[in-house]
């Protein structure tokens, strides 16, 4: 496993683009799906799409505390709910805002191997599956950002917003 290099907002136009679906489920793959599972570990975040680290796949992993969750080719396909939460990204860095998302959601995927699996989340798990998929179509918080909460996390976290 690998530390991948992050991908910065108005840095890499790799973040704005289409994610192409994954075709093989092969050694290349795991490899991908590990090394973001690490990266995403030592940025501190609570999830990561593979465009993060400069790979137009259609893949990201995600832990919000409950165990790694591995999606490949992850679509919604049901939303329940709205909340308004403060989100950050390993992408943008040393920024928060207040973003409307479902307050649940069930998401259809893929696992490494190419099996169907399926996800449904409540609340901050809901709140990333939602960021996670909208990377792999090209769009950050930030565009969906209904107000900055940057100082808001800094005092919060007590000087960093994450």
């Amino acid at each position: 496993m690998a530390i991948r290099s992050i991908r910065i907002i108005d840095q890499d136009d790799v973040l704005r683009k289409h994610a192409r679906k994954v075709e093989k489920f092969d050694e290349r793959l795991h490899t991908l799906l590990n090394d973001m599972a690490e990266t995403m570990a030592a940025g501190n975040g609570v999830g990561l799409a593979a465009p993060q680290v400069g790979v137009l796949k259609r893949c990201c992993v995600i832990d919000v505390g409950e165990g790694l969750i591995e999606l490949v080719n992850p679509e919604i396909v049901s939303r329940e709910g709205e909340v308004t939460v403060i989100e950050g990204c390993l992408s943008v860095p040393d920024r928060a805002g207040k973003v409307v998302r479902p307050e649940k959601v069930k998401v259809k995927a893929q696992d490494r191997n190419g099996e169907p699996i399926e996800v449904e989340g409540e609340g901050i798990l809901a709140v990333c599956l939602c960021h996670e998929l909208d990377h792999l179509d090209g769009i950050l918080y930030v565009d969906k950002m209904i107000e900055d909460a940057t100082e808001e996390m800094r005092q919060k976290s007590g000087g960093d917003a994450q």
